[in-house]
């Protein structure tokens, strides 16, 4: 599921439908777009995005295999958001992408999904995929999209909405790592001159 309930102050504009290049046709793709199709294989339900601050223009884009849900406590902070998703597919794995790190892949929804059924998808599992980073960070560091267990989701309804996901990555069993050769895992999208950068690597 994408998380996309953030007002975007520093970009300037709705993060999840700004244009980051076109595809082969010529059309405009989005990151609310290039989520969708690389991730839409996750669990076999209708995807589900989480919207906030800019929920009707991100209604009016969904295509027809999504589902919206509005998050009216998104000033509040991301794990509201997240909370939210449980309760609405509950008995469900959720693998939970944000629309802040927009280009990764259909290859790393992929690997995370083969590395959760390896290990037999653990109810209280926690599984982020790393990739080694250059650059003034350098070493094997953990990004997105993560996957959290049904059992572990649950705990998510004693959560305040600012509380930091990594509390909720404390209480997991395992914690799972799937080692990923793609740095777009660790690429924030927040400013202006984030936009321009990811553009210029977008390759549909």
């Amino acid at each position: 599921m994408l998380l996309a309930a953030g007002a975007s102050e520093r970009l300037g504009a709705c993060k999840a439908l700004v244009e980051l290049g076109r595809d082969r046709e010529g059309r405009v793709v989005t990151p609310l777009a290039h989520l969708l199709a690389a991730g839409t294989d996750w669990d076999g339900a209708p995807p589900l995005v989480i919207t906030g601050k800019h929920h009707a223009e991100i209604a009016a884009a969904l295509p027809p295999i999504a589902q919206g849900a509005e998050n009216a406590a998104w000033p509040r902070g991301r794990t509201g958001g997240i909370a939210l998703a449980a309760r609405l597919r509950p008995g469900f794995d959720l693998c939970l992408a944000p629309v802040d790190v927009p280009l990764v892949s259909r290859a790393v929804f992929q690997a995370l999904l083969a590395a959760w059924k390896e290990e037999g998808a653990p109810a209280r599992g926690f599984l982020a995929p790393a990739c080694t980073a250059a650059g003034p960070r350098p070493g094997r560091r953990f990004g997105h999209p993560i996957v959290v267990g049904r059992a572990l989701a649950l705990e998510l309804a004693r959560f305040e909405p600012d509380q930091p996901l990594s509390e909720l990555r404390a209480l997991a069993a395992p914690l799972l790592a799937v080692d990923v050769e793609d740095p777009s895992v660790l690429d924030d999208l927040d400013t202006a001159s984030d936009l321009e950068r990811m553009r210029a690597k977008f390759a549909p």
